[in-house]
């Protein structure tokens, strides 16, 4: 979810560790330059990544863990030019934050969720980051607004690529839909409301998800705008639009929805274990992704 309120006990350093981050956080050059300052932090969140990387009642690895991956690229022929990533795919909530958006993040850059160290599993990759909490329990607390997050490693990708598709997790009671868009045949309300400042990349992520039969909305559909102002991507700070092109696209999926994409949702593992176990949702919302993605790089030639 990239912003509401969430509350937690994990606050008794919180606003120390936050002084400290506004007074001597790292910048990352340029970009940190370019960006507009940061939203004050939604109350019982961390203000932002540097605040809770120090908090020293989390350990990386334990607590949470950060995987990324750039693919190589070289260009040194004078004469022709070679081809240079245009995507990254983002999961800034992903492990037992907003259960599985780590999964699918890496489903969608090409890769077995469960085995990432292997090849690739699908011929055309994308950079990938994810920020995955790692706790028995309570990973709610690890969660950073979309809108604050200074990981130098998530913003230095979205702001060399032309594209971001960023993923996040929401509960549908949170999104303020009527009661009849819980849709037929299940009575579980999965929906996926598409946002972000690239309107064509949502454009074409509505037109393909819908098209694999998984209930969708645009977040800017004048239908539901009021409704769900809270979770279009809109901010100019959300990493999602911190792209070459100052825009970019990023999917809120209901709980109900994420759980159908596993045999198992239960725990990181399972998830892991059983994506290609749940009778083909996962491939089918992973498939759509990627085609809204090779349609929108087909219109952007690297100059």
């Amino acid at each position: 979810m990239t912003s509401s309120s969430r509350p937690t006990s994990r606050r008794t350093v919180l606003t120390a560790f936050a002084a400290a981050a506004t007074a001597g956080a790292p910048l990352l050059g340029q970009l940190a330059a370019a960006a507009p300052a940061a939203a004050a932090a939604d109350p019982g969140e961390y203000a932002s990544n540097t605040a809770l990387y120090k908090d020293p009642a989390l350990v990386e690895g334990t607590s949470y863990g950060r995987r990324f991956k750039r693919h190589p690229a070289a260009d040194s022929d004078l004469t022709a030019k070679a081809a240079y990533p245009r995507t990254a795919i983002l999961a800034l909530h992903g492990g037992g934050i907003e259960i599985g958006t780590s999964e699918l993040a890496l489903g969608i850059a090409g890769y077995d969720p469960g085995a990432v160290t292997a090849p690739a599993l699908l011929p055309a990759t994308y950079d990938y980051f994810l920020f995955e909490g790692l706790l028995s329990t309570g990973n709610k607390a690890l969660h950073v607004t979309s809108r604050n997050c200074d990981d130098h490693v998530a913003l230095s990708l979205a702001a060399s690529h032309l594209n971001v598709l960023s993923l996040h997790g929401c509960q549908y009671d949170q999104l303020g839909m009527p009661e009849p868009m819980v849709w037929p045949p299940s009575s579980d309300p999965r929906l996926a409301v598409v946002g972000g400042l690239n309107a064509e990349f949502r454009a074409a992520l509505v037109r393909e998800i819908g098209a694999a039969g998984i209930p969708v909305v645009d977040a800017f559909d004048s239908r539901y705008l009021d409704r769900l102002q809270d979770f279009n991507g809109s901010h100019v700070t959300n990493p999602c639009n911190l792209t070459m092109l100052r825009r970019g696209a990023q999917i809120e999926m209901t709980t109900e929805l994420r759980q159908s994409l596993f045999g198992d949702s239960s725990s990181r593992s399972r998830r892991a274990a059983t994506w290609d176990a749940s009778g083909g949702r996962f491939e089918a919302f992973r498939d759509a992704c990627r085609r809204a993605i090779a349609t929108v790089e087909a219109t952007q030639p690297i100059l």
